[in-house]
């Protein structure tokens, strides 16, 4: 009998091979070093490959599929229950290869390397970004000890800093100065690489129909549109709108027992970095509609009902819904659109 079903246990140089046959009898168990990994599957004939969705993942699903072997990605946790015995390589390949066999069993989209490029430059941004606010909170630390108080705002640090720490006079030991001026260039380069990364960020969006698309729902600029494009791949992998709002964590979390059923609040599953994006866009839009007099149309009447924050995790789980339509059913974003 042929091999039909392997499951990998990825690793930086040591991989666990586990193989089975139709009938789901054991046909391999092998370690393998990674220089390896190529020549060997290569001489495989085509099979359903099952992998856990983690480190260089995603490089492994392309190389496979080369070699015309069907690649399957599956979240850890989803992984997990199939684990035998205590945990090692071995049972974790064999829990990997029974898993990916499962009918219901729910996949990760295998990435291209366009969109691994566009979502390394989003997470550069991002720790880019976190870098810059813990500096400026250091620098209003640190000049809080000496009695220099700095309002709160990235904008007032490069403004108000030098003024204040001017204003002075001898209060501050020169070395203090000196501190404190390097740090403000310090802060100055974080934000230049910022910068950086989003006009890089923008010129991938520019070039991209699918992005410039998102661009038009309100809530969804450059940033937000790139990253949900390149996160979601394929928007059919997906039955609708609803199932995609679930994996970005936006639909409330259930505790339901013995028929009766208990809604929580918000799962917050799935790319945090996403429903970040989304409630932020959301939250943007709020300010925008409570400044307008005489407002009409659901956000308004949402938003005279309940609170702000639950406004806009409602609005953001409804322009998750908007971005499955549009990607899925190739349509274009039209502001007065209304259901049949």
């Amino acid at each position: 009998m042929k091999i039909t079903t392997i499951g990998i246990d990825l690793a930086k140089n040591v991989f666990q091979v586990h193989g089975v046959d139709a009938q789901g009898k054991v046909m391999l168990k092998k370690q393998l070093k990674r220089d390896q990994m190529a020549a060997f599957f290569a001489t495989l004939p085509p099979s359903l490959i099952g992998m856990e969705a983690c480190g260089s993942a995603h490089f492994w699903a392309r190389k496979l599929q080369a070699f015309g072997h069907t690649v399957r990605l599956m979240a850890p946790q989803f992984v997990k229950p199939y684990v035998k015995t205590n945990k090692n390589d071995a049972a974790d390949a064999e829990a990997i290869c029974e898993a990916v066999c499962r009918p219901n069993m729910r996949f990760v989209p295998i990435k291209n390397v366009d969109q691994q490029a566009v979502l390394a430059l989003h997470r550069v941004r991002q720790g880019l970004v976190k870098a810059r606010t813990a500096q400026a909170n250091q620098i209003r630390g640190l000049l809080s000890e000496f009695g220099l108080i700095v309002q709160q705002g990235i904008g007032h640090i490069t403004k108000r800093v030098p003024r204040v720490v001017d204003e002075a006079n001898d209060e501050l030991p020169g070395a203090f100065r000196q501190l404190v001026q390097r740090m403000l260039d310090h802060l100055k380069d974080l934000d230049w690489q910022v910068g950086e990364m989003e006009v890089q960020i923008q010129a991938w969006h520019r070039a991209n129909a699918l992005s410039c698309k998102l661009e038009k729902v309100p809530g969804i600029g450059p940033i937000t549109a790139s990253a949900l494009v390149a996160s979601i791949g394929d928007a059919k992998n997906f039955a609708n709108g609803r199932q995609l709002a679930a994996w970005l964590g936006l639909v409330p979390r259930q505790h339901s027992s013995g028929g009766k059923s208990n809604l929580l609040g918000i799962s917050k599953r799935g790319d945090t970095y996403l429903r970040t994006l989304l409630i932020h866009g959301a939250r943007a839009v709020i300010q925008h509609a409570e400044r307008k007099l005489n407002a009409q149309g659901w956000l308004h009447h949402l938003l005279v009902r309940r609170n702000k924050n639950v406004a806009a995790v409602a609005l953001a789980n409804k322009n998750a819904r908007i971005v499955w339509a549009l990607l899925a059913n190739d349509r274009e974003f039209r502001s007065d659109y209304a259901a049949a």
